[in-house]
């Protein structure tokens, strides 16, 4: 994904240089990009969730309206989570569009910042320009937990497939926090 409001993807086999396909339907750059085995998903500054379907090869779009920041897809393969510089996650039925969940509390205004789904789809996490991590019940949407990381911005935040493990990075240093309500491991610095 691109700031030139493109999607570019490559044969890895083949080691040429130019792109097997360019995917340009987005009017802004493009924030976010997720692949599954037949899937594309992506965010883009124009405000829309795009997902392609290799397999069926349509497009599915849909709506936000504020600059999307960073998209995922569920770990059951149904939904995709959105956040955008509203201060607001989205979770969207992947097939229908149709809004799942919406989840606030954090701030996004002005950083691109990331969304997660736990490693068994039970909560929705996301990072914050306020030095925490937010973590919502997924169903019930009610805040479940303000993790304290740093001072400065969170960026980025990357959960383990399969277990209850979080990377968090800010302020220079990338951070491993485990689920037993979540304790720093190993060293801080």
């Amino acid at each position: 994904g691109s700031i030139d409001s493109t999607i570019r993807c490559w044969d890895c086999r083949s080691r040429r240089p130019d792109p097997v396909q360019i995917l340009d339907e987005a009017k802004d750059g493009v924030s976010s990009v997720k692949v599954s085995d037949h899937e594309i998903l992506s965010g883009s500054v124009d405000g829309r969730v795009r997902r392609y379907d290799l397999r069926a090869g349509q497009l599915y779009s849909d709506y936000v309206g504020s600059p999307i920041t960073s998209v995922c897809f569920s770990k059951d393969g149904q939904c995709a989570l959105a956040a955008s510089l509203d201060s607001t996650l989205r979770l969207l039925d992947k097939e229908t569009g149709e809004l799942l969940g919406e989840y606030t509390g954090h701030r996004s205004k002005a950083y691109r910042l990331d969304c997660v789904l736990s490693e068994q789809d039970t909560h929705v996490g996301s990072a914050s320009e306020d030095g925490h991590v937010y973590f919502w019940d997924l169903v019930e949407g009610s805040l479940a937990l303000s993790l304290a990381v740093g001072r400065g911005v969170v960026q980025s935040l990357s959960f383990h497939p399969t277990l209850p493990c979080l990377l968090a990075a800010t302020e220079g240093q990338v951070q491993l926090w485990r689920e037993e309500s979540f304790q720093p491991q190993g060293d801080a610095a």
